[in-house]
Protein backbone atom coordinates (compact mmCIF):
# COMPACT_ATOMS: atom_id res chain seq x y z
CA UNK A 1 0.00 0.00 0.00
CA UNK A 2 1.05 3.52 -0.69
CA UNK A 3 2.18 5.70 1.82
CA UNK A 4 1.87 9.42 2.87
CA UNK A 5 5.34 10.31 3.81
CA UNK A 6 4.86 13.85 4.57
CA UNK A 7 2.48 16.43 4.46
CA UNK A 8 -0.47 17.22 3.76
CA UNK A 9 0.56 20.92 3.71
CA UNK A 10 -2.35 23.45 3.23
CA UNK A 11 -0.39 26.18 1.29
CA UNK A 12 -2.04 28.92 -0.69
CA UNK A 13 -6.12 29.53 0.49
CA UNK A 14 -8.09 31.74 -1.68
CA UNK A 15 -11.86 32.29 -1.43
CA UNK A 16 -12.82 29.50 -3.16
CA UNK A 17 -9.45 27.39 -3.93
CA UNK A 18 -6.78 25.55 -1.60
CA UNK A 19 -3.79 23.67 -2.14
CA UNK A 20 -3.00 20.63 -0.17
CA UNK A 21 0.67 19.14 -0.91
CA UNK A 22 1.51 16.25 -0.43
CA UNK A 23 4.64 13.47 -0.76
CA UNK A 24 4.51 10.09 -1.33
CA UNK A 25 5.91 6.78 -1.22
CA UNK A 26 5.33 5.67 -4.14
CA UNK A 27 3.28 6.94 -7.61
CA UNK A 28 -0.52 7.03 -6.84
CA UNK A 29 -3.57 9.50 -7.38
CA UNK A 30 -3.77 11.46 -4.36
CA UNK A 31 -7.40 12.63 -3.29
CA UNK A 32 -8.93 15.32 -0.89
CA UNK A 33 -12.56 16.32 -1.00
CA UNK A 34 -13.22 14.60 -3.86
CA UNK A 35 -10.61 16.04 -6.19
CA UNK A 36 -7.67 14.20 -7.18
CA UNK A 37 -4.15 14.79 -8.79
CA UNK A 38 -1.52 12.45 -9.98
CA UNK A 39 1.56 12.24 -8.01
CA UNK A 40 4.93 13.51 -9.44
CA UNK A 41 8.45 11.99 -9.57
CA UNK A 42 11.48 13.13 -9.08
CA UNK A 43 14.89 11.03 -7.71
CA UNK A 44 12.52 8.65 -6.84
CA UNK A 45 10.51 10.55 -4.60
CA UNK A 46 6.45 10.95 -5.62
CA UNK A 47 4.69 15.01 -5.14
CA UNK A 48 1.45 16.07 -5.93
CA UNK A 49 -0.75 18.88 -5.82
CA UNK A 50 -4.28 19.04 -4.89
CA UNK A 51 -5.87 22.27 -5.87
CA UNK A 52 -9.58 22.25 -4.29
CA UNK A 53 -11.66 24.65 -6.34
CA UNK A 54 -15.71 25.53 -6.16
CA UNK A 55 -15.28 26.03 -2.58
CA UNK A 56 -17.80 28.67 -0.35
CA UNK A 57 -15.95 31.84 1.24
CA UNK A 58 -15.53 31.73 4.07
CA UNK A 59 -16.23 28.29 5.00
CA UNK A 60 -14.29 25.70 7.11
CA UNK A 61 -14.09 21.94 6.59
CA UNK A 62 -12.82 19.06 7.84
CA UNK A 63 -10.66 17.25 5.21
CA UNK A 64 -8.83 14.04 4.58
CA UNK A 65 -6.58 12.62 2.18
CA UNK A 66 -6.21 9.45 0.45
CA UNK A 67 -3.97 7.47 -1.84
CA UNK A 68 -5.56 5.58 -4.54
CA UNK A 69 -8.90 5.57 -2.46
CA UNK A 70 -7.20 4.61 0.82
CA UNK A 71 -7.27 7.06 3.85
CA UNK A 72 -3.76 7.90 4.72
CA UNK A 73 -4.76 10.94 6.77
CA UNK A 74 -5.17 11.55 9.74
CA UNK A 75 -3.21 9.37 11.31
CA UNK A 76 -4.72 6.72 13.36
CA UNK A 77 -3.44 7.00 16.88
CA UNK A 78 -2.15 10.47 17.03
CA UNK A 79 -4.51 12.20 19.18
CA UNK A 80 -4.66 15.65 16.89
CA UNK A 81 -7.89 17.49 16.32
CA UNK A 82 -9.28 17.15 12.52
CA UNK A 83 -6.94 19.38 9.66
CA UNK A 84 -9.59 22.13 8.61
CA UNK A 85 -9.85 23.84 5.17
CA UNK A 86 -10.77 27.45 5.73
CA UNK A 87 -11.46 29.37 2.61
CA UNK A 88 -10.99 33.63 3.05
CA UNK A 89 -13.37 36.23 2.71
CA UNK A 90 -13.13 39.63 1.40
CA UNK A 91 -14.73 41.13 4.21
CA UNK A 92 -12.39 44.30 5.01
CA UNK A 93 -13.49 44.02 8.80
CA UNK A 94 -12.73 40.96 9.59
CA UNK A 95 -10.03 39.90 11.94
CA UNK A 96 -7.49 38.14 10.52
CA UNK A 97 -4.00 36.84 12.08
CA UNK A 98 -0.66 36.60 11.08
CA UNK A 99 1.84 33.58 12.83
CA UNK A 100 5.29 34.54 11.92
CA UNK A 101 8.96 33.36 12.64
CA UNK A 102 12.06 32.01 11.42
CA UNK A 103 15.18 29.53 11.91
CA UNK A 104 13.64 26.37 13.22
CA UNK A 105 16.42 24.13 14.17
CA UNK A 106 14.68 20.28 14.14
CA UNK A 107 13.96 17.91 16.64
CA UNK A 108 16.99 15.83 17.83
CA UNK A 109 18.03 12.63 19.58
CA UNK A 110 20.96 14.15 21.42
CA UNK A 111 19.81 15.25 25.16
CA UNK A 112 22.67 18.39 25.49
CA UNK A 113 21.89 19.62 22.10
CA UNK A 114 18.28 19.30 23.03
CA UNK A 115 18.97 21.21 26.11
CA UNK A 116 21.17 24.24 24.34
CA UNK A 117 18.45 24.74 21.55
CA UNK A 118 15.09 24.85 24.26
CA UNK A 119 11.98 24.42 23.76
CA UNK A 120 10.27 24.78 20.43
CA UNK A 121 8.00 27.65 19.92
CA UNK A 122 6.61 26.95 16.91
CA UNK A 123 5.91 23.30 18.53
CA UNK A 124 4.36 25.09 21.61
CA UNK A 125 2.22 27.15 19.72
CA UNK A 126 0.54 24.27 17.58
CA UNK A 127 0.59 22.45 21.15
CA UNK A 128 -1.89 25.10 22.61
CA UNK A 129 -3.83 25.43 19.61
CA UNK A 130 -4.23 22.03 19.37
CA UNK A 131 -6.28 22.26 22.47
CA UNK A 132 -8.08 25.63 21.14
CA UNK A 133 -9.20 23.91 18.22
CA UNK A 134 -10.22 20.60 20.20
CA UNK A 135 -12.41 22.44 22.52
CA UNK A 136 -14.42 25.20 20.05
CA UNK A 137 -17.57 24.82 19.16
CA UNK A 138 -16.56 26.37 15.84
CA UNK A 139 -12.40 26.17 14.87
CA UNK A 140 -12.93 28.84 12.43
CA UNK A 141 -13.02 31.44 15.36
CA UNK A 142 -9.56 30.12 17.04
CA UNK A 143 -7.26 29.03 13.21
CA UNK A 144 -4.56 32.04 12.60
CA UNK A 145 -5.30 32.86 9.02
CA UNK A 146 -1.79 32.44 7.71
CA UNK A 147 2.00 30.60 9.02
CA UNK A 148 4.61 32.62 7.48
CA UNK A 149 7.81 31.13 7.58
CA UNK A 150 10.40 33.33 7.23
CA UNK A 151 13.02 31.38 6.40
CA UNK A 152 15.87 28.64 7.32
CA UNK A 153 12.99 26.27 7.18
CA UNK A 154 15.76 23.68 7.32
CA UNK A 155 19.73 23.55 7.88
CA UNK A 156 21.24 22.37 4.73
CA UNK A 157 24.74 23.29 6.43
CA UNK A 158 24.79 22.28 9.90
CA UNK A 159 22.82 18.94 10.37
CA UNK A 160 21.12 16.83 13.44
CA UNK A 161 23.76 14.04 14.49
CA UNK A 162 20.46 11.64 13.46
CA UNK A 163 21.34 13.02 9.86
CA UNK A 164 25.10 12.64 10.30
CA UNK A 165 24.53 9.27 11.30
CA UNK A 166 22.03 9.17 8.00
CA UNK A 167 24.69 10.14 5.78
CA UNK A 168 27.85 8.23 7.33
CA UNK A 169 25.68 5.07 6.48
CA UNK A 170 24.58 5.98 2.33
CA UNK A 171 28.14 7.98 1.68
CA UNK A 172 31.85 8.72 2.53
CA UNK A 173 31.54 12.01 4.50
CA UNK A 174 35.68 12.26 4.16
CA UNK A 175 35.70 12.37 0.26
CA UNK A 176 37.82 14.94 -0.74
CA UNK A 177 35.69 16.09 -3.50
CA UNK A 178 32.22 16.00 -1.49
CA UNK A 179 30.72 18.09 1.05
CA UNK A 180 31.51 16.10 3.95
CA UNK A 181 29.01 16.60 6.72
CA UNK A 182 26.41 19.35 4.84
CA UNK A 183 23.51 18.33 2.22
CA UNK A 184 24.95 16.51 -0.68
CA UNK A 185 21.84 16.18 -3.12
CA UNK A 186 18.65 16.04 -3.74
CA UNK A 187 17.87 12.99 -1.77
CA UNK A 188 19.41 14.14 1.02
CA UNK A 189 17.55 17.57 1.10
CA UNK A 190 14.29 15.15 1.14
CA UNK A 191 15.72 13.61 4.23
CA UNK A 192 16.22 16.86 5.88
CA UNK A 193 12.76 18.26 4.94
CA UNK A 194 11.21 15.09 6.59
CA UNK A 195 12.86 15.49 9.62
CA UNK A 196 12.01 19.01 10.33
CA UNK A 197 8.62 18.74 9.17
CA UNK A 198 7.69 14.97 10.65
CA UNK A 199 6.93 16.03 13.92
CA UNK A 200 3.59 15.19 15.44
CA UNK A 201 2.79 18.90 16.61
CA UNK A 202 4.27 20.84 12.94
CA UNK A 203 2.37 18.44 11.59
CA UNK A 204 -1.01 19.29 12.25
CA UNK A 205 -0.07 22.47 12.44
CA UNK A 206 1.11 22.86 8.48
CA UNK A 207 -1.57 20.89 7.63
CA UNK A 208 -4.64 23.13 9.33
CA UNK A 209 -3.07 26.76 9.06
CA UNK A 210 -2.02 28.20 5.21
CA UNK A 211 1.68 28.67 5.24
CA UNK A 212 3.42 30.74 3.04
CA UNK A 213 7.44 30.33 2.98
CA UNK A 214 10.89 31.73 1.79
CA UNK A 215 14.53 30.59 1.96
CA UNK A 216 17.10 32.23 3.75
CA UNK A 217 20.46 31.08 3.68
CA UNK A 218 20.78 27.92 5.81
CA UNK A 219 18.16 26.43 3.59
CA UNK A 220 21.14 26.14 1.37
CA UNK A 221 24.22 27.38 3.00
CA UNK A 222 25.41 29.87 5.61
CA UNK A 223 26.51 33.19 3.76
CA UNK A 224 24.24 31.81 0.77
CA UNK A 225 25.19 35.10 -2.05
CA UNK A 226 26.76 37.08 0.28
CA UNK A 227 28.80 39.04 -2.29
CA UNK A 228 30.73 37.53 -5.39
CA UNK A 229 33.85 36.85 -2.97
CA UNK A 230 31.89 34.25 -1.30
CA UNK A 231 30.16 33.05 -5.12
CA UNK A 232 33.35 32.63 -6.02
CA UNK A 233 35.01 30.74 -3.46
CA UNK A 234 31.61 28.29 -3.93
CA UNK A 235 32.18 27.85 -7.53
CA UNK A 236 35.93 26.75 -7.14
CA UNK A 237 34.49 23.63 -4.74
CA UNK A 238 33.64 20.43 -7.17
CA UNK A 239 30.31 19.61 -5.25
CA UNK A 240 29.11 22.97 -5.15
CA UNK A 241 26.91 22.72 -8.31
CA UNK A 242 25.61 19.95 -7.48
CA UNK A 243 24.44 21.15 -4.07
CA UNK A 244 23.10 24.57 -5.52
CA UNK A 245 20.94 22.75 -8.01
CA UNK A 246 19.83 20.03 -5.56
CA UNK A 247 18.97 23.35 -2.99
CA UNK A 248 16.87 25.18 -5.07
CA UNK A 249 15.04 22.27 -6.95
CA UNK A 250 13.95 20.69 -3.95
CA UNK A 251 12.92 24.35 -2.63
CA UNK A 252 10.99 24.77 -5.74
CA UNK A 253 9.02 20.84 -4.93
CA UNK A 254 8.62 21.56 -1.10
CA UNK A 255 8.44 25.24 -0.68
CA UNK A 256 7.91 27.20 -3.79
CA UNK A 257 5.13 25.63 -5.72
CA UNK A 258 2.69 25.78 -2.60
CA UNK A 259 3.39 29.31 -2.33
CA UNK A 260 2.04 30.00 -5.52
CA UNK A 261 -1.94 31.00 -5.80
CA UNK A 262 -3.33 28.44 -8.58
CA UNK A 263 -3.79 30.91 -11.86
CA UNK A 264 -0.32 31.81 -11.24
CA UNK A 265 1.06 28.15 -11.60
CA UNK A 266 -0.30 27.30 -13.52
CA UNK A 267 0.93 29.80 -16.45
CA UNK A 268 4.47 28.47 -15.09
CA UNK A 269 6.02 26.46 -18.10
CA UNK A 270 7.80 24.57 -15.60
CA UNK A 271 5.32 23.56 -13.78
CA UNK A 272 3.78 22.20 -16.81
CA UNK A 273 6.30 20.38 -18.36
CA UNK A 274 6.25 18.76 -14.80
CA UNK A 275 3.11 17.68 -15.06
CA UNK A 276 3.37 16.47 -18.40
CA UNK A 277 6.43 14.10 -17.79
CA UNK A 278 6.60 10.63 -18.11
CA UNK A 279 8.78 9.55 -15.67
CA UNK A 280 11.52 11.46 -13.32
CA UNK A 281 11.83 15.33 -13.83
CA UNK A 282 14.60 16.03 -11.65
CA UNK A 283 16.78 16.89 -14.76
CA UNK A 284 14.21 19.57 -15.33
CA UNK A 285 14.34 20.78 -12.19
CA UNK A 286 18.10 20.66 -11.97
CA UNK A 287 18.39 22.76 -15.70
CA UNK A 288 15.85 25.41 -14.11
CA UNK A 289 18.17 25.91 -11.15
CA UNK A 290 21.40 26.01 -12.80
CA UNK A 291 19.53 29.01 -14.65
CA UNK A 292 18.60 30.82 -11.33
CA UNK A 293 21.66 30.63 -9.41
CA UNK A 294 23.83 31.78 -12.72
CA UNK A 295 21.17 34.25 -12.89
CA UNK A 296 22.04 36.17 -9.94
CA UNK A 297 24.12 39.34 -10.60
CA UNK A 298 21.60 39.93 -13.66
CA UNK A 299 19.19 43.11 -13.74
CA UNK A 300 16.98 40.26 -14.57
CA UNK A 301 16.20 36.72 -13.56
CA UNK A 302 13.80 34.33 -11.93
CA UNK A 303 11.43 35.81 -9.48
CA UNK A 304 10.59 34.05 -6.38
CA UNK A 305 9.05 36.49 -4.60
CA UNK A 306 5.16 36.39 -4.78
CA UNK A 307 1.88 37.65 -3.61
CA UNK A 308 -0.98 36.94 -1.27
CA UNK A 309 -3.93 39.04 -1.15
CA UNK A 310 -5.97 38.68 2.38
CA UNK A 311 -9.25 40.57 2.13
CA UNK A 312 -7.67 44.08 2.48
CA UNK A 313 -4.70 42.87 3.69
CA UNK A 314 -1.86 42.07 1.23
CA UNK A 315 1.15 40.00 2.07
CA UNK A 316 4.29 40.15 -0.44
CA UNK A 317 6.84 37.43 0.40
CA UNK A 318 10.24 38.55 -0.76
CA UNK A 319 13.06 37.03 -2.01
CA UNK A 320 16.26 38.78 -0.42
CA UNK A 321 18.71 35.97 -0.94
CA UNK A 322 18.44 34.68 -4.92
CA UNK A 323 17.75 38.05 -6.61
CA UNK A 324 20.99 40.00 -5.54
CA UNK A 325 22.85 41.73 -7.81
CA UNK A 326 26.73 41.04 -6.00
CA UNK A 327 29.12 43.11 -8.48
CA UNK A 328 30.83 46.06 -5.97
CA UNK A 329 29.98 48.79 -8.22
CA UNK A 330 26.42 48.11 -8.18
CA UNK A 331 25.13 46.20 -5.45
CA UNK A 332 21.27 45.17 -5.16
CA UNK A 333 19.91 43.18 -2.69
CA UNK A 334 16.81 42.89 -5.44
CA UNK A 335 17.56 43.05 -8.74
CA UNK A 336 15.55 45.79 -11.13
CA UNK A 337 13.24 43.02 -12.80
CA UNK A 338 12.22 41.90 -9.15
CA UNK A 339 12.31 44.92 -7.98
CA UNK A 340 10.09 46.51 -9.96
CA UNK A 341 7.31 43.70 -9.62
CA UNK A 342 7.31 44.40 -5.93
CA UNK A 343 6.98 48.22 -6.42
CA UNK A 344 3.89 47.46 -8.58
CA UNK A 345 2.60 44.60 -6.16
CA UNK A 346 2.84 47.02 -2.86
CA UNK A 347 0.59 49.98 -5.01
CA UNK A 348 -1.99 47.88 -6.74
CA UNK A 349 -5.11 48.59 -5.36
CA UNK A 350 -5.93 50.06 -1.80
CA UNK A 351 -5.02 48.06 1.42
CA UNK A 352 -5.81 48.45 5.29
CA UNK A 353 -2.31 46.70 5.79
CA UNK A 354 0.62 46.00 3.68
CA UNK A 355 2.78 43.48 5.01
CA UNK A 356 6.44 42.71 3.35
CA UNK A 357 7.87 39.23 4.11
CA UNK A 358 11.67 39.34 3.92
CA UNK A 359 14.02 37.19 5.54
CA UNK A 360 16.42 39.32 6.63
CA UNK A 361 15.30 42.68 8.35
CA UNK A 362 15.06 46.09 6.79
CA UNK A 363 15.71 48.21 10.19
CA UNK A 364 18.52 46.60 12.30
CA UNK A 365 19.58 48.08 15.42
CA UNK A 366 20.64 51.81 13.85
CA UNK A 367 24.31 51.27 14.83
CA UNK A 368 24.61 47.93 13.10
CA UNK A 369 22.92 49.54 10.14
CA UNK A 370 25.77 51.73 10.14
CA UNK A 371 28.53 49.55 10.52
CA UNK A 372 26.94 47.38 7.39
CA UNK A 373 26.96 50.11 4.85
CA UNK A 374 30.40 51.63 6.11
CA UNK A 375 31.71 47.78 5.27
CA UNK A 376 30.13 47.59 2.55
CA UNK A 377 31.70 50.70 1.50
CA UNK A 378 35.07 49.55 2.54
CA UNK A 379 34.36 46.48 0.13
CA UNK A 380 33.50 48.28 -2.50
CA UNK A 381 37.21 49.59 -2.68
CA UNK A 382 39.09 46.30 -2.10
CA UNK A 383 39.12 46.19 1.40
CA UNK A 384 39.98 42.49 2.13
CA UNK A 385 38.88 42.63 6.09
CA UNK A 386 36.02 44.52 5.00
CA UNK A 387 35.16 41.66 2.99
CA UNK A 388 36.37 39.24 6.12
CA UNK A 389 34.45 40.74 7.98
CA UNK A 390 31.39 40.91 6.45
CA UNK A 391 31.04 36.39 5.99
CA UNK A 392 32.45 36.30 9.39
CA UNK A 393 29.69 38.19 11.39
CA UNK A 394 27.13 38.43 8.31
CA UNK A 395 26.99 41.48 7.63
CA UNK A 396 24.69 41.00 4.42
CA UNK A 397 21.29 42.49 5.82
CA UNK A 398 19.22 45.36 3.85
CA UNK A 399 21.73 48.37 5.45
CA UNK A 400 24.51 46.31 3.87
CA UNK A 401 22.87 46.83 -0.05
CA UNK A 402 22.71 50.61 0.55
CA UNK A 403 21.02 51.28 -2.69
CA UNK A 404 18.57 48.61 -2.35
CA UNK A 405 17.96 49.96 1.47
CA UNK A 406 17.03 53.51 0.03
CA UNK A 407 15.04 52.27 -2.74
CA UNK A 408 12.97 50.43 -0.04
CA UNK A 409 12.44 53.43 1.70
CA UNK A 410 11.42 55.24 -0.92
CA UNK A 411 8.82 52.81 -2.14
CA UNK A 412 7.37 52.17 1.28
CA UNK A 413 7.38 56.28 2.02
CA UNK A 414 5.31 56.47 -1.04
CA UNK A 415 2.82 54.28 -0.39
CA UNK A 416 2.42 55.38 3.38
CA UNK A 417 1.82 58.90 1.98
CA UNK A 418 -0.51 58.22 -1.07
CA UNK A 419 -3.75 59.28 -0.60
CA UNK A 420 -5.33 55.82 -0.35
CA UNK A 421 -2.63 54.98 2.05
CA UNK A 422 -3.12 51.99 4.55
CA UNK A 423 -3.17 52.16 7.91
CA UNK A 424 -0.18 49.92 8.59
CA UNK A 425 2.90 48.77 6.79
CA UNK A 426 5.02 46.20 8.11
CA UNK A 427 8.26 44.05 7.22
CA UNK A 428 7.91 40.70 9.07
CA UNK A 429 11.69 39.41 9.04
CA UNK A 430 13.57 36.80 10.91
CA UNK A 431 17.13 35.91 10.71
CA UNK A 432 19.15 37.74 13.47
CA UNK A 433 18.11 35.33 16.31
CA UNK A 434 15.86 38.19 18.35
CA UNK A 435 13.14 39.77 18.50
CA UNK A 436 12.03 43.44 18.65
CA UNK A 437 9.69 45.83 16.98
CA UNK A 438 10.97 49.17 15.58
CA UNK A 439 8.72 52.20 14.05
CA UNK A 440 10.08 54.20 11.23
CA UNK A 441 10.00 57.60 10.45
CA UNK A 442 10.25 60.07 7.57
CA UNK A 443 11.25 63.92 8.19
CA UNK A 444 7.66 64.54 6.51
CA UNK A 445 4.77 62.39 8.26
CA UNK A 446 3.43 59.48 6.39
CA UNK A 447 -0.34 58.93 6.73
CA UNK A 448 0.40 55.08 7.63
CA UNK A 449 2.17 53.58 10.41
CA UNK A 450 5.62 51.86 9.27
CA UNK A 451 6.98 48.99 10.93
CA UNK A 452 10.16 46.44 10.84
CA UNK A 453 8.97 43.25 13.11
CA UNK A 454 11.44 40.72 13.68
CA UNK A 455 10.75 37.26 15.12
CA UNK A 456 13.66 35.14 15.65
CA UNK A 457 14.84 31.74 15.97
CA UNK A 458 11.63 29.54 16.44
CA UNK A 459 14.45 27.28 17.81
CA UNK A 460 18.25 27.91 17.65
CA UNK A 461 20.43 29.80 19.23
CA UNK A 462 22.60 33.08 19.94
CA UNK A 463 26.02 33.43 21.56
CA UNK A 464 25.61 34.80 25.26
CA UNK A 465 27.50 38.21 24.04
CA UNK A 466 25.52 39.21 20.70
CA UNK A 467 22.53 39.66 23.53
CA UNK A 468 24.93 42.61 24.43
CA UNK A 469 25.61 43.71 21.15
CA UNK A 470 22.25 43.76 19.60
CA UNK A 471 21.41 46.35 22.66
CA UNK A 472 24.24 48.05 22.33
CA UNK A 473 23.16 48.85 18.46
CA UNK A 474 20.08 50.57 19.70
CA UNK A 475 22.43 53.19 21.76
CA UNK A 476 21.67 56.87 20.71
CA UNK A 477 25.20 57.91 21.26
CA UNK A 478 26.82 55.34 19.69
CA UNK A 479 24.87 55.33 16.59
CA UNK A 480 25.21 59.26 16.16
CA UNK A 481 29.31 58.53 16.37
CA UNK A 482 28.86 55.95 13.30
CA UNK A 483 26.24 58.16 11.70
CA UNK A 484 28.98 61.00 11.71
CA UNK A 485 31.83 58.43 9.99
CA UNK A 486 29.03 57.51 7.15
CA UNK A 487 28.71 60.72 6.39
CA UNK A 488 32.57 61.58 6.27
CA UNK A 489 32.67 58.52 3.99
CA UNK A 490 30.28 60.16 1.83
CA UNK A 491 27.50 57.63 2.22
CA UNK A 492 25.15 60.66 2.67
CA UNK A 493 21.91 60.90 5.44
CA UNK A 494 19.56 57.83 6.15
CA UNK A 495 16.31 58.51 4.42
CA UNK A 496 14.72 57.87 7.60
CA UNK A 497 15.28 57.43 11.33
CA UNK A 498 13.90 54.60 13.31
CA UNK A 499 13.51 53.30 17.06
CA UNK A 500 12.62 50.19 19.42
CA UNK A 501 9.52 50.25 20.17
CA UNK A 502 9.69 46.69 22.05
CA UNK A 503 12.87 44.53 22.95
CA UNK A 504 15.19 43.07 21.85
CA UNK A 505 14.21 39.78 23.32
CA UNK A 506 15.81 36.65 23.20
CA UNK A 507 14.80 33.11 23.23
CA UNK A 508 12.73 30.89 21.29
CA UNK A 509 9.41 32.49 19.73
CA UNK A 510 6.78 33.50 17.54
CA UNK A 511 5.05 36.73 16.72
CA UNK A 512 1.08 36.91 16.31
CA UNK A 513 -0.27 40.39 14.02
CA UNK A 514 -3.63 40.38 14.36
CA UNK A 515 -5.47 42.87 12.10
CA UNK A 516 -9.12 43.86 12.23
CA UNK A 517 -10.25 46.52 9.85
CA UNK A 518 -7.75 49.17 10.01
CA UNK A 519 -6.26 48.42 13.44
CA UNK A 520 -3.60 46.26 13.92
CA UNK A 521 -1.57 44.77 17.35
CA UNK A 522 1.29 42.67 17.85
CA UNK A 523 1.78 40.05 20.12
CA UNK A 524 5.83 37.87 20.99
CA UNK A 525 5.61 35.01 22.82
CA UNK A 526 8.82 33.10 23.88
CA UNK A 527 8.78 29.58 24.63
CA UNK A 528 9.13 28.98 28.49
CA UNK A 529 11.31 26.47 30.61
CA UNK A 530 7.86 24.21 31.35
CA UNK A 531 7.10 23.87 27.49
CA UNK A 532 4.41 26.72 26.99
CA UNK A 533 4.04 29.83 25.44
CA UNK A 534 4.59 33.45 27.77
CA UNK A 535 3.87 36.39 26.10
CA UNK A 536 6.35 38.76 26.52
CA UNK A 537 4.76 42.18 24.87
CA UNK A 538 1.20 43.00 23.65
CA UNK A 539 1.81 46.38 21.07
CA UNK A 540 -0.98 48.26 19.84
CA UNK A 541 0.27 49.57 15.86
CA UNK A 542 -2.58 51.75 15.25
Amino acid sequence: MTSLELGPLLRHVGTTTATIWVETSASCTVEVLGVSAPTFQVCGQHYALVVVEGLEPGSCLPYEVRLDGELVWPLEGTGTPPSYLRTRTEDGTARLRFVFGSCRYPPTDDPDLEASLGIDALDAFATRLMDEVAGADDPATVLPDTLCLLGDQVYADEITPRTERWIRANRDPDDPDGPGLEIADFGEYSHLYSESWSDRELRWLLSTVPTAMIFDDHDVRDDWNTSQVWRDEMASKPWWPQRIRAGLASYWVYQHLGNLDPETRDADPLYRKVREADGDVYELLADFAARADAEVGHPTGVRWSYRWDLGRTRLLMVDTRCARVLNEDDRLMINDHSFAWIEESADDGEVDHLLLGSSIPWLMPPAVSHVQSLDEWAAARGSRLAETVRQAVDLEHWPAFRASFDRLADLIRGVASGPSAPATVCVLSGDVHHSYAAEARWPSPTRSRVYQLTCSPVRNGVPWFMEYVFALGWWRRLTGALSRVSRAAGLGELPLDWSAIGGPWFGNAVSTLEVTGRDARLRVERSGARGGLEAVAELPLT
